[in-house]
């Protein structure tokens, strides 16, 4: 039996996650130290090692957004990965923005999935073929539309989960007469759709390990489904997951293997002398110019997951209600990167907490269809494992059962009148998902009228806001009284 053995680290949505935290007893995570492990690794080990990244690089660090992921691609080249694939936030600064930010790598990127609809060409190289130590490994990146969601009408992809599972049979019908011996797929686009994938392809197209990234899922082991390996390390840089593999070259299959999450900090990690040198000028460039302070809060406000309602995302729902001069606005959970914002607010973590800079839309609808718009995201969530939860504005109260049924809908403590129009505001981005998420269409929402972008910079009106009014508003979140209640769950909403 001809065995090699083969080392495969792997992260995904690091999120500009660039500087290590004061955990219980050490310090946890960060740049530095990631590299340091990798680096280590690759020194120590006699084996081949391979690292490589899931999407979502960018996006989640003020120096990210002042640099326009030039720094944290120019930080990815200090790390060296062997290979990466793209998330949806690498389309952040938009897909011309992207296509020189891979310009600026030193490491492959690859993608199959997003083309150039008038010729048909890939964006990406679709796959690449690494060889080490005599072990032939194909790498192929995937991400679906309906993770991007890309707008530009002349950029096409795959919209499902199926169209991705034929193109990775097309890629690996064409290599079926090369002895690959390792096939793995660098997927971004949910721990859930990467077990659909998995499901979906034949057992006789070898693919042996899928490595995602989207939902942020910290795995105790690998999931195997339809006999692939699949895992995910969460976010951030905390976590690096590790395979240590045994091939079986003559069957080109997993023959043994052992993954860990492996924790990074110092108690094991070393810090990347190279690294810290170049992350301190950035930090030193940034905080000259956005760590003033804007203002204080009466506390802390928190944000410490994305699927109930939150101090955080309560507070910036109100200030854009307020900001914006809507009856409700609707602030998409995801969209706030910090578990909590501080009493002493500065510019800086004020655009890390909310670091989408996008337009605001707003619309009229009536109550009814704003009770059938709530009714719909609640089954999105409940029913179909929906990720996109929202916090809204004051006054708007919701009371879901344990089903996803809505029980009660209030505007005000009182029943919302089916009669009367309510001027709405959201994200350009959650507008452009409207359907998806709330159930109404674009064209529903235009008969209804005065569908209009209301503010060009939604990180204008926070700032604006913080600024010169300093505390929060119609918000009972003040004087240590209990937060109001918006959105009652009666059973929380896990697992995704």
């Amino acid at each position: 039996m001809n065995l090699r053995r083969l080392v495969l680290l792997h992260s995904n949505d690091m999120h500009g996650d660039f500087f290590a935290k004061e955990g219980r007893e050490n310090l946890v995570g960060g740049m530095s130290m990631l590299s340091g492990y990798v680096q280590k690794t690759r020194a120590e080990e006699t084996d081949p090692v391979l690292y490589v990244i899931s999407g979502d690089m960018l996006q989640g660090s003020i120096i990210d957004q002042e640099y326009r992921g030039i720094s944290t691609i120019l930080l990815m080249n200090m790390l060296s990965p062997d290979v990466v694939t793209v998330g949806n936030h690498e389309t952040d600064y938009g897909l011309a923005h992207l296509m020189f930010l891979e310009r600026c790598a030193t490491f492959p990127i690859v993608n199959a999935n997003l083309f150039i609809k008038p010729t048909g060409a890939n964006l990406f190289h679709p796959y690449l073929i690494l060889e080490v130590d005599g072990i032939r490994i194909l790498f192929i990146g995937i991400i679906t539309k309906e993770v991007m969601h890309v707008k530009d009408p002349l950029i096409g992809g795959f919209i499902t989960v199926e169209d991705a599972a034929r193109e990775v049979e097309y890629i690996c019908n064409n290599y079926r007469d090369l002895d690959i011996d390792l096939t793995v797929l660098l997927t971004h686009i949910g721990f859930e759709d990467d077990k659909k994938l998995a499901a979906l392809l034949p057992l006789e197209l070898g693919v042996d390990l899928i490595i995602g990234g989207h939902t942020h899922t910290l795995l105790e082991r690998p999931e195997k489904v339809n006999d692939i390996l699949i895992t995910q390390v969460g976010s951030g840089t905390e976590f690096i997951g590790r395979y240590d593999l045994l091939i079986d070259m003559d069957t080109n299959s997993v023959h043994e293997y052992t993954w860990e999450a492996i924790p990074i900090d110092d108690s094991h990690c070393p810090h990347d002398p190279v690294l810290d040198e170049l992350l301190n000028q950035y930090k030193d460039e940034v905080d000259g110019k956005y760590n003033a302070v804007i203002c204080r809060l009466p506390h802390d406000f928190e944000h410490t997951t994305r699927y109930r309602q939150t101090e955080l995302g309560s507070l910036f729902a109100d200030v854009f209600r307020y900001q914006l001069g809507v009856d409700v606005a609707f602030v998409a959970s995801g969209s706030i990167r910090r578990p909590a914002l501080n009493r002493l607010v500065t510019h800086a973590a004020l655009l890390e907490s909310f670091p989408f800079d996008e337009a605001m839309i707003s619309f009229s609808v009536t109550g009814a269809m704003l009770s059938r718009m709530i009714a719909h995201l609640m089954r999105y969530l409940y029913d179909e494992n929906g990720r996109e939860f929202y916090q809204w504005s004051a006054g708007l109260r919701a009371d879901i059962a344990a089903s996803g049924e809505v029980v009660s809908i209030t505007m005000d403590g009182e029943p919302i009148d089916p009669e009367r129009s309510f001027r709405i505001a959201m994200q350009e981005y959650h507008y452009g998902i409207v359907a998806e998420t709330f159930g109404v269409t674009h064209e529903e929402l235009a008969e209804a009228g005065r569908v209009r972008v209301v503010s060009t910079s939604s990180q204008d009106n926070l700032i604006e806001f913080f600024r010169t009014k300093r505390v929060p508003i119609r918000s009972r979140l003040t004087q240590g009284a209990p937060p109001e209640v918006r959105i009652s769950l009666e059973a929380p909403l896990v697992g995704r």
